[in-house]
Formats: structure tokens, sequence, C-alpha cells
């Protein structure tokens, strides 16, 4: 297991839907060794505490292995809207590069891009220890409008929840420092829920 990228992001004004908002989801890579503190990564911002950051999801960790479904996703509704002669109506945040061959890390919004571990080895308390740190898994992400902007076509958020590829948040256990290229070790934590059985239950529909 082994992190490929660390990547943080400012907070900025966009548009999105005909309206402004406020939003850090556009990460990018940074070089070198990164200070981690119990908010998260030195250099990183959060728009809505209510819904990302704070000391339970501190860090958002993203399997580079999905990566390529969604470079494969965004270039077929591109694809589509070209046909019809109408955009995606969500093609609003420039994070990415339309020409390039993939996807950058840092594009789904998370700060490590890792390879080696995904959603369904992941349970609330595992602990990820790398060399100069320690982090412990606390909840999957659930996506929103603003993911569907950062991919460019509408129905990203609907796919993430469909596929479970929702990646998860960190809490800091021990503060220190991560760079892209370490490897890091799982320990399990209690075992009691797992990531994919906590995002299946936070996303299904709600009885009335």
């Amino acid at each position: 297991m082994q992190v490929i990228s660390v990547n943080v992001g400012q907070v900025r004004q966009v548009a999105i839907q005909g309206r402004k908002v406020t939003t850090a989801i556009g990460k990018h890579a940074v070089d070198g060794r990164i200070a981690v503190q119990p908010l998260g990564l030195v250099g990183d911002e959060q728009a809505d505490l209510t819904v990302h950051g704070g000391l339970g999801k501190a860090v958002y960790a993203y399997p580079h292995e999905h990566y390529a479904f969604w470079q494969r996703v965004r270039a077929q509704a591109g694809a589509t809207a070209t046909a019809d002669n109408n955009g995606p109506r969500d093609r609003t945040l420039p994070l990415w590069d339309a020409g390039a061959p993939a996807l950058a890390p840092g594009a789904v919004g998370e700060n490590l891009t890792l390879t080696g571990l995904l959603e369904r080895d992941v349970w609330v308390g595992d602990l990820l220890r790398f060399p100069d740190c320690a982090l412990a898994v606390s909840e999957p992400r659930l996506p929103c409008f603003k993911f569907n902007a950062a991919m460019g076509f509408p129905h990203a958020a609907k796919l993430m929840t469909q596929s479970g590829w929702c990646g998860f948040y960190l809490a800091v256990r021990v503060p220190g420092t991560l760079a892209a290229g370490e490897a890091f070790e799982l320990v399990p934590g209690p075992r009691e829920v797992s990531i994919p059985e906590l995002f299946s239950a936070q996303t299904a529909p709600k009885r009335r």
C-alpha cells in the first residue's frame, strides 16, 4: 500500500448551475513532506465544515484504482454531449484538462491518493500507519452536486453512490508529516462496521 499523491486545495468561489458557491474540492498535488495536524494537512481548506473537515474528517483518502473508471465515464459523457450539441450542465469548475490523457490526482477532491487499499478492505476504526503519522478511518464520503461539477457531468454523484467507490475520511491520531511515494500499513480496528456498509446505510432511500 502506497501514497500516490498528497493534495491540498483552497476555498474559492465558482458558478455551479447558475449560482455562486464556495468550494475547495479542487485539490492539486504538492511536493515534499506536508505537515499533518489534527484538523488536516497544512495548506488545505474546506468550504463547508458541516460536511467536510473537523477532527473526524480531517483528511480524505481515495483509491487510485477508481480513476480509470471516472476517466472513462467522463469521456463518454463528453462525447454524448458533443453529439447532442449540448455540453454537460455542470462543467463549470476548471479542475481538469479536457485534453489530458488521465485525471490528475486530487481531481476527486481527495487529500491522499492511495493505491492498494479499496473501500471493501476498510472498516471504521482501522488505522493507517505512515512512517511519520497515523490516521484513523472514520466514515465514507457522501457525494454532492459539487462532485458533479468537478467531474463535469450531472450524474457523477449518482454513479459514486451506485458503485460505492466513495473513498473514506480519516481522523488524525498521531500528527506528523506525509509525502507522496511512501508506504503505509493498515492496522485493523474493532472491525464492527465497514466503509461499504456505512456508505450503503447513509445513502439508502429514506422511507416516508
